[in-house]
């Protein structure tokens, strides 16, 4: 969501702000300094909310640095970033997560939005193929088996009321890329969310990761990655929860390709066909960017190319809504 968000920004920001952001993260994250905090002092997971925080900063220069600094050494600091500290003691200061969020982003200058997807403290639990239930992000993450479904314990948390809002006042809603099972779906976990996305009026976009996750999605085709999504939602939408797949038309090899390869990382095959098969249109366009030392790169999302994307959905959902209210 970061590279997104990274994309995006600077449509918020020319000429007094063309597009108006509100990011929705998800809080399962139990790993890693997020995990050790929230463990500690009984917070939310602060890591991906700062990270999203630092992409939509309007000065990503010493502020925002400050908040990517990480601890590598001293007892008890080391690992920990000082933006998920600052976001813990903010939490304390103020007795409320999302409160915290809201007056660490007016210090970072964000431009734009950012929610946790529920202010409950949920845990994600995936239930296997082979019946195996496990629970917590980073035990999922690191799972060989084949995941059959996920749930949030305890379940049907409740979504913030700013959050349902931005989804109704939306020109464009848009899913991923980012982890299928640990960081997209959990948050249409939320009580009433997949029912908000598929109500509201905006143009809905799934946008397609570029490789798949050793253990979570190994061997998924973009059709599966979909499908599973879909899935989660349940059944007695009143509208179709995604319009629009973004796919990458850049084909990926090379010597980082093989690297991946070697950790069971391989480019998602983007199955068109079964993609319309499920209902959607596909956008497929030039997606890719290598960034990196030689023989170390590694294959992300440009955030200038999935944020122009992301824009010019937004104009035709703008566009659109404006059409349907006249």
């Amino acid at each position: 969501m970061a590279t997104l968000l990274r994309g995006l920004k600077r449509y918020a920001k020319v000429g007094g702000g063309l597009v108006d952001i509100t990011a929705v993260v998800t809080v399962t994250d139990d790993g890693g300094s997020s995990g050790r905090l929230r463990r500690e002092f009984d917070v939310l997971p602060p890591g991906d909310i700062r990270s999203c925080m630092v992409a939509l900063s309007e000065d990503e220069l010493l502020l925002a640095r400050l908040f990517q600094y990480r601890f590598s050494n001293g007892r008890g600091l080391k690992g920990h970033s000082f933006g998920n500290l600052f976001l813990t003691a903010m939490t304390h200061l103020t007795g409320d997560f999302s409160h915290a969020v809201k007056l660490s982003a007016e210090v970072l200058a964000v431009v734009g939005r950012i929610y946790p997807s529920t202010a409950a403290n949920v845990v994600l639990e995936a239930i296997l193929v082979d019946g195996t239930k496990v629970a917590g992000e980073t035990r999922i993450s690191r799972s060989k088996s084949r995941i059959h479904r996920i749930a949030l314990r305890p379940r049907r948390p409740k979504p913030l009321a700013e959050t349902l809002e931005a989804m109704a006042r939306a020109d464009l809603i848009t899913l991923g890329p980012g982890s299928l099972f640990t960081s997209v779906i959990p948050n249409l976990l939320v009580d009433g969310i997949p029912q908000a996305i598929a109500a509201s009026p905006a143009l809905k976009a799934y946008f397609v990761n570029l490789m798949s996750q050793p253990g979570e999605t190994t061997n998924f085709r973009a059709s599966d990655h979909l499908a599973a999504l879909l899935r989660h939602c349940g059944r007695n939408l009143p509208r179709p929860l995604i319009d629009v797949c973004v796919i990458n038309t850049r084909p990926i090899s090379g010597k980082a390709v093989e690297r991946y390869q070697a950790h069971a990382a391989r480019p998602i095959d983007n199955d068109v066909e079964n993609l319309e098969r499920l209902g959607v249109e596909v956008l497929g366009t030039d997606l890719l960017r290598m960034s990196g030392r030689r023989f170390q790169e590694k294959i992300r999302h440009d955030p200038g190319a999935i944020g122009a994307v992301a824009f010019e959905l937004a104009e035709q959902g703008r566009l659109a809504n404006r059409k349907r209210a006249s």
